[in-house]
């Protein structure tokens, strides 16, 4: 049976009605798991699939021992006629993500004693326990903050200052998970020990009532408090014997022995307000929790008893981070990436420059005014991103300076650019519903859409971009694709086949995002260019199409190609989504912080013990079809 599924194109920025398998939703959904990683996480706890469980429990000869109840436990009835006939003594769980109760682990454990199980039942996890460790850190703080931008005019500096708004705004309330161990240490600086927050005794009756535990502590250096990194870790057994920690490699009691997961990471908190912090006086690091947000505060005096602070979790106000991701922010604060904007504009710009800017939540246009734009127009086509352009305006005192339009810019009419030509048309490009590195082509499709706006020998910035590609050796995120087999002597095979048969349903020839610079790899070949776009003409009526072989430089075992955009801005000045340095002798790559990069993986691995050389090659073939904006590609590694 067939079903329509209607979707947004990213890339086209149309409405589309594709036919689809009943269960499309079911096969993504698997295909994109991160099941085989918790199996190969050998110090973790797990719950199989519920749909796989039953097979796999009859084929290891457990039928008559396990009984698999395909329900969510608020609705597991006791009793004769119910799911279970009696409360149990014994509670075995795995509901935990990287804040530990973002899963909603408190209320389902709340439920559970008061309705499944008996008053003095052993729970295993047995005891979770939350740390934090304080650190000023300019780089994760401008993951959060819009700090001031420089712009050298003739003129003079030019500052673009963010809004007393967003200054104030004590930013998204969602946490930011991400692998810690692949942040440098000379990133951040730490302002106070390691410590333990707060714990949950899961073996005893837990509540999702609102809570808050201070900790004093002395800063072991003076600084701004911007930072909170937390992680936790779970004793398995009452005596604490059994061990599973998420702490990173600095605050790991063994780091030789780290366990590499993706299913759980590490947690970065931001502060409502950085804060002065002196070493040696004493002040106090607040955790609060609801039953699914944690968040922190830092306070001066320690609270009372009963004394409740900050019940309420932070809410963005001031649109930017409703509007920015994380990475996105850190992207607008990039002072070096910003100046090769503002090298390419000056090459482009004349004193008479109408400017068209399509991005969303971009600074181009403020710098294009700055050096010297005649008139700019941005396109804004969402509410949010058009109230956030117009505050930052107005706090530049520029509000009557640039013209905002919220409209798709497919729209657009005469009237809306006061009936001038448009003689330079800019985009960085950016848009939020972009997830891979060529969803942003919308750019092109709306330089396409606004050509007759568009005067005699019109500038386009970027006038092109291309793809790129490079074979790798990742050196953890393989395990995301790796079949289990057997887990502690249980055969799993089952699910192996099942995750198997969803990629092969859609998801093995198509590639994934991920931030590879939480993700370390070494390139086996050499960057290859391998699709090119001129933004300078129209979206093309036929397919580009691209066919070759990548040659394979060094030994390892290709797991995958990674892919990335690359924008020409002019001849001279290109901006990269990818690589960001040539790699280095022995491979290791160096990935764009701000943006994801596409992964295709392979479905088999090179032996690593056969040399690379020059006739071992990967053969590609790779297209871009201009009626749906999707781009297609294919693989083949060599037989060995």
């Amino acid at each position: 049976m067939k079903v329509f599924c209607g979707r947004t194109n990213p890339t086209t920025g149309s409405v589309e009605w594709l036919e689809e398998d009943e269960h499309y939703d079911y096969h993504q959904e698997i295909a994109r798991s991160s099941y085989a990683d918790m199996l190969h996480d050998k110090d973790r706890v797990f719950k199989p699939m519920a749909d796989a469980a039953v097979k796999i429990v009859e084929k290891n000869g457990f039928s008559d021992k396990i009984k698999v109840i395909n329900k969510h436990s608020t609705e597991v009835t006791i009793g004769s006629d119910g799911d279970m006939p009696c409360r149990a003594n014994i509670l075995i769980t795995e509901l935990f993500d990287t804040e530990l109760i973002g899963e909603g682990a408190l209320p389902s454990y709340e439920h559970a004693h008061r309705h499944l199980v008996q008053e003095n039942c052993e729970a295993v996890p047995h005891r979770a326990t939350v740390y934090a460790q304080l650190v000023e850190s300019r780089k994760m703080w401008s993951w959060n903050k819009l700090f001031p931008i420089r712009v050298q005019t003739s003129l003079g500096e030019q500052v673009i200052v963010p809004p007393l708004e967003l200054e104030r705004c004590p930013g998204a309330p969602s946490v930011y998970d991400i692998q810690l161990n692949q942040v440098s240490p000379t990133d951040f600086t730490v302002l106070s020990d390691v410590l333990p927050m707060f714990s949950v005794d899961f073996s005893k009756q837990v509540s999702t009532s609102a809570s808050c535990h201070c900790r004093h502590f002395e800063p072991l250096a003076s600084g701004q408090a911007q930072v909170v990194l937390s992680w936790w870790d779970i004793e398995m057994d009452p005596e604490g014997k059994i061990r599973c920690t998420m702490a990173p490699f600095w605050a790991h009691s063994n780091p030789e022995e780290l366990q590499w997961r993706d299913h759980w990471m590490q947690c970065v908190y931001f502060l409502p307000q950085e804060e002065p912090v002196v070493q040696g006086s004493a002040v106090c690091l607040v955790a609060h929790h609801d039953d699914y947000c944690v968040w922190y505060s830092l306070q001066r005096t320690s609270p009372e008893k009963n004394e409740r602070v900050h019940p309420v979790r932070p809410v963005c106000d001031c649109q930017a981070h409703l509007l920015w991701t994380r990475p996105r922010f850190g992207e607008i604060n990039d002072q070096d990436r910003t100046d090769q904007y503002i090298q390419a504009l000056r090459t482009v710009l004349k004193p008479d420059s109408v400017c068209l800017c399509v991005s969303d939540g971009s600074l181009l246009s403020m710098l294009a005014y700055h050096l010297g734009a005649e008139q700019v127009f941005t396109v804004e086509n969402s509410a949010a991103s058009h109230r956030l352009m117009k505050k930052i305006f107005k706090a530049n005192h520029l509000e009557d300076k640039i013209n905002v339009i919220e409209k798709r810019p497919e729209l657009l009419a005469p009237a809306d650019l006061e009936g001038k030509k448009v003689s330079l048309f800019l985009g960085e490009p950016f848009f939020t519903t972009s997830l891979l590195p060529w969803h942003n082509l919308y750019f092109w499709y709306v330089r396409t859409a606004v050509a007759q706006h568009l005067g005699p020998g019109a500038t386009v910035m970027p006038q092109a971009a291309s793809l790129h590609t490079v074979v790798v050796e990742f050196k953890d995120l393989w395990r995301i694709r790796s079949p289990c087999g057997d887990c502690e002597g249980f055969d799993v095979h089952i699910m192996d086949d099942m995750i198997k048969h969803a990629l092969d349903f859609r998801e093995s020839k198509e590639a994934e995002p991920h931030p590879l610079w939480e993700y370390p790899c070494r390139s086996l070949s050499e960057p290859q260019q391998i699709l090119t776009f001129d933004f300078r003409q129209p979206v093309p009526s036929q397919p580009i199409r691209s066919e070759g072989t990548i040659k394979l430089r060094r030994p390892g075992r290709s797991h995958g190609a990674v892919l990335w955009m690359e924008y020409h801005l002019t001849p001279d000045i290109t901006v990269s989504t990818g690589l960001v340095k040539p790699t280095e002798d022995k491979g290791d790559c160096c990935w764009n912080p701000h943006c994801k990069q596409a992964v295709y993986f392979f479905n088999t691995t090179l032996d690593p013990s056969v040399p690379s050389d020059s006739s071992r090659t990967v053969s590609y073939t790779v297209e871009f079809h201009p009626h749906t904006g999707d781009i297609t590609m294919d693989f083949t590694l060599p037989d060995v």
